[in-house]
């Protein structure tokens, strides 16, 4: 005898209902790890900069500046110097600011220009432009020195240029050579707006009364003498 077989369930009437395949829920919970892994980072790089700014300000020191263009030679005045914050490195050795009082006075022995930091080694005990002789400021008008050429240290000759119609002869009824005073340029003015400069000249101690004298008519020549290594 054959077991009865039960019929088949028939199916519900109507339209198949499958489960929609979505990968949402994976791809919203990556974008959220990104995200967080972004945050971190961001966060950490904020961290490090802030760190680096503070470092970088704990490293700045005050040092001396120039604050106008001085001429070797040429006293420094306290309107001449100004503090400035530099970050701290080793390859610069600036003045460092406690010493702004005693820089005041002192005469450097190059040229400084305005803007740069002022070092020791620019400020000697003396300038090396003749500070063991007498100085004579001489005005030189344009065309009785050489344009734009002198500079501090270098050795001119201080001529007497003869006045108008004069002649200076010899016994012999020749012309005399021009009478001169060996001198150092000490520093040089700019030119005014007739083209004179001021010329402070180092001469020996016997020709400064002379040089003076005869600067003071207004009829002295320089020449420059010629530069090592020129």
């Amino acid at each position: 005898m054959e077991t009865p077989v039960a019929p088949p369930v028939p199916r519900p009437a109507g339209p198949r209902t499958d489960l929609p395949i979505t990968t949402a829920a994976p791809v919203r919970r990556q974008r959220r790890y990104a995200a967080a892994a972004l945050s971190t980072v961001l966060a950490v790089a904020a961290a490090l900069g802030a760190a680096a700014a503070v470092t970088a300000v704990g490293d700045r020191t005050k040092v001396l500046a120039i604050a106008n263009d001085v001429p070797a030679g040429q006293p420094l005045t306290a309107e001449d110097i100004i503090v400035a914050e530099v970050s701290a490195d080793a390859a610069l050795t600036p003045m460092p600011a406690t010493d702004r009082a005693s820089v005041v006075g002192q005469r450097p022995a190059v040229d400084l220009r305005k803007g740069s930091l002022l070092v020791a080694a620019q400020l000697q005990p003396g300038t090396g432009l003749g500070d063991d002789k007498q100085q004579v400021g001489v005005q030189v008008k344009r065309g009785q020195a050489p344009a734009g050429s002198l500079v501090p240290g270098d050795k001119v000759l201080a001529v007497t240029v003869p006045g108008q119609g004069e002649q200076p002869t010899g016994k012999d009824g020749a012309e005399a050579p021009p009478t001169s005073v060996k001198a150092v340029v000490v520093s040089v003015s700019r030119p005014d707006a007739s083209g004179a400069v001021v010329v402070n000249l180092a001469v020996s101690s016997s020709d400064g009364p002379l040089l003076a004298t005869r600067a003071s008519s207004g009829r002295i020549a320089l020449v420059r003498d010629v530069r090592s290594g020129s």
